[in-house]
């Protein structure tokens, strides 16, 4: 997976437990919590949906690194490698 396709997967996730949130107006280092102002279900529903559509298997010690779309991003980079 390249960083174009992991971006527009974190985006289309986001989208999909948060409908009709601005993910275009996301900065590459804005925390989704803060800016899209997503509780910890939110952020755990959007973990299992990105787990999902990825086919990547996500641990509870992987989600500190999901909190931002460059972070997300690149973790998907490296763990489609």
């Amino acid at each position: 997976m390249n960083r174009t396709d992991a971006l527009d997967m974190v985006r289309e996730s986001i989208s999909s437990v948060i409908p009709g949130s601005d993910v275009a107006a996301l900065a590459p280092d804005d925390a989704f919590r803060e800016a899209l102002d997503m509780d910890s279900l939110d952020f755990l529903s959007f973990v299992e949906v990105l787990s999902e559509r990825s086919g990547i298997r996500i641990e509870d010690e992987d989600t500190p690194r999901l909190t931002t779309l460059s972070g997300s991003a690149d973790f998907l980079v490296v763990r489609t490698r």
